[in-house]
């Protein structure tokens, strides 16, 4: 299987995601979504974005790897009755079932930055936005000291080194690399804008709650936890987690959790 599936097939994405669902709604409110735009949501889960976007009007595709990610998707549409969204299985470095400058908006949120073969993701955003419309990426930062970028960091720590050739995908975090893997789709560095901005994490638990729904559906936390107790570690690294998570928690209420998170914002406009 491809391992990049078989990551976000692993484990439940949907049980993250459903601490995502408020930033979701916060972030395609901002992104100007009017009734019948053409939108495709690239790295989707189960429709954080695609699922708001629908109910603002537009007509939205979300593609994701994960099959179960993408069935979870189709379901949530189904149950809020929205006809104008659905969900089907793709891989961003190669959307070959989608034609040429089929969309007005391209969206992907912490998505297609997970894919391999980055220089390919940008091409194929690029390919299929229509001239004039618009690409919208939100990448996580590497070093960055909050939540998402920690985590990966921490985990790294105790997982084996990645494969001869692997590509962080925390570099579409660095303004350089996605100013250079957009200009090698055709794209001008005017075309490219950047801003940092916050997503929320909002879970109805503890942050020890929170942590292990990520150790429990998060494939590259479930992945960090199998290494790490390969090497008699898996103490080692829960404990970090566990201080990670307790030290940016921001609610006040002792059995609830809400945690900000710094991501990089990119903007791309087609010519």
């Amino acid at each position: 299987m491809n391992p990049n599936k078989a990551l976000w097939e692993k484990g439940d994405f949907t049980r993250i995601s459903a601490a995502m669902r408020d930033s979701g709604e916060e972030l395609v409110a901002d992104f100007g979504v009017t009734p019948g735009l053409k939108i495709l949501d690239l790295g989707c889960g189960d429709g954080t974005t695609a699922i708001p976007a629908a109910k603002r009007g537009a007509d939205v595709l979300g593609v994701d790897i994960a099959a179960n990610l993408v069935a979870a998707g189709n379901q949530r549409a189904r149950e809020l009755g929205l006809s104008n969204c659905r969900f089907q299985e793709g891989d961003a470095s190669d959307l070959k079932e989608l034609s040429d400058a089929s969309f007005d908006l391209v969206v992907s949120i912490f998505g297609a930055m997970f894919a391999p073969r980055p220089f390919d993701v940008a091409k194929e955003m690029v390919r299929v936005t229509k001239p004039g419309g618009r690409i919208v990426m939100g990448n996580w930062i590497p070093g960055d000291p909050t939540l998402v970028a920690q985590i990966l960091r921490i985990s790294s720590a105790y997982s084996p080194p990645p494969p001869e050739g692997f590509v962080s995908p925390m570099a579409w975090g660095i303004e350089a690399n996605a100013i250079e893997r957009f200009a090698a789709a055709g794209v001008g560095s005017d075309k490219v804008s950047f801003m940092r901005d916050t997503y929320r994490f909002n879970f109805p638990g503890a942050p020890s709650e929170f942590l292990a729904a990520f150790r429990g559906f998060y494939g590259p936390t479930m992945n960090a936890f199998e290494a790490a107790a390969r090497t008699g570690r898996a103490g080692d690294l829960q404990q970090e987690l566990e201080a990670l998570f307790n030290s940016q928690n921001t609610s006040a209420d002792q059995n609830a959790t809400s945690i900000p998170a710094t991501f990089l914002r990119v903007s791309v406009t087609r010519s």
